[in-house]
């Protein structure tokens, strides 16, 4: 069990760090929006994290 812990953890922090040299702040702004939505079961919250992440990604492409 603390394996997978760890290993989720290296995932999320590896993720940040992509998101963040790639798209900037505002990257890890929607990802901390999208997780906290998630977790919270807040759909307003993570369907705001959702939109500015398409909005990155459509942006860049």
């Amino acid at each position: 069990m603390p394996l997978i812990a760890i290993v989720v953890a290296a995932l999320a922090i590896g993720l940040e760090q992509l998101l963040q040299v790639k798209y900037g702040v505002m990257g890890v702004i929607a990802f901390v929006a999208l997780a906290i939505g998630i977790k919270a079961k807040n759909s307003m919250i993570g369907g705001i994290g959702a939109v500015i992440l398409v909005m990155l990604l459509a942006q860049s492409g």
